[in-house]
């Protein structure tokens, strides 16, 4: 049986095949990647794939029975682009289609949520055999602001103090080889969130303790957010995009304690201080 990763050359999907290689025969893995040349030190075989060329895709997945779709990372158009995949999937026979949504993308405020649910409803209504993994935050996406917040002295956002369920990036990954190498998965819907949940004031509080600083989280209006992450760098909607995802995290559009990641992975999920202290270190 052959298994096809999307986005393999991700963060999340390079963990995911290297979580399988201990799994599985590396000759069963297809490694699905928009350049293959950066690909080549995954140690399987890789196939050139580009959601925005729906006319290449179903050859890409000649002989494939089990893909994992991970979603795209252009907002805006993801739907688009998953659709032209489960299309190829139907076209070339696919069994299974794993995908990586959003936590409660059915009820989310969040603003890529829309986009996650018409991929479960395009991924229902193909007829083909579906698992739908909907992935809370990774912790790694606060972890990343870690050094300039403890260079700035504080920690800033529009979190209020919205609970965020988030888990590590290995753990998803661990969630994701679960149900492609097990049975019992079959048109499931995962809710996956961390074990524990924190605020931005909590993750404050764990920097401090670790650095032996006193670093604050300061809660800001959302357009005020928004030209804080203008002015270090990124784009005008990505900041705004940020912004607004910050304010649904604010209504506890991140928390979940129904602890199905946990259950799915058979252990804890990795504590917000392990991930604090992973990333100090590489300050």
């Amino acid at each position: 049986m052959k298994t096809a990763v999307t986005g393999a050359n991700g963060q999340l999907g390079r963990l995911i095949i290297q979580k399988l290689k201990e799994k599985t025969s590396t000759q069963s893995l297809v490694a699905l990647v928009r350049t293959p040349e950066k690909a080549k030190n995954l140690g399987v075989e890789v196939r050139a794939f580009d959601y925005d060329q729906p006319e290449t895709l179903a050859a890409s997945l000649n002989g494939v029975d089990v893909l994992l779709l991970i979603s795209g990372s252009e907002i805006g158009k993801r739907k688009q682009q998953h659709e032209n995949v489960i299309n190829a999937a139907k076209k070339a026979g696919v069994k299974k289609i794993v995908y990586t949504s959003v936590l409660h993308a059915d009820k989310s405020s969040l603003g890529l949520a829309p986009e996650h649910l018409a991929t479960e409803q395009a991924l229902k209504a193909s007829g083909i055999t579906y698992t739908i993994l909907r992935n809370g935050w990774y912790t790694e996406n606060y972890a990343a602001s870690i050094p300039g917040s403890v260079q700035a002295g504080a920690f800033v956002g529009s979190t209020k103090d919205g609970k965020i369920s988030a888990a590590a990036r290995k753990d998803y990954a661990d969630a994701a080889v679960v149900v492609l190498t097990t049975s019992g998965h079959d048109n499931k819907v995962y809710e996956l969130a961390g074990d524990t949940n924190f605020t931005l004031t909590n993750l404050a509080a764990e920097v401090s303790k670790q650095t032996g600083k006193n670093i604050p989280y300061n809660n800001l209006p959302e357009a005020e957010y928004a030209e804080v992450l203008k002015k270090i760098g990124l784009p005008e909607p990505m900041a705004h995009a940020y912004a607004s995802m910050d304010v649904s995290a604010s209504k506890n559009d991140l928390f979940d304690d129904s602890k199905q990641l946990s259950g799915l992975i058979g252990r804890s999920t990795t504590p917000l201080a392990e991930v604090v202290k992973e990333t100090l270190a590489k300050i």
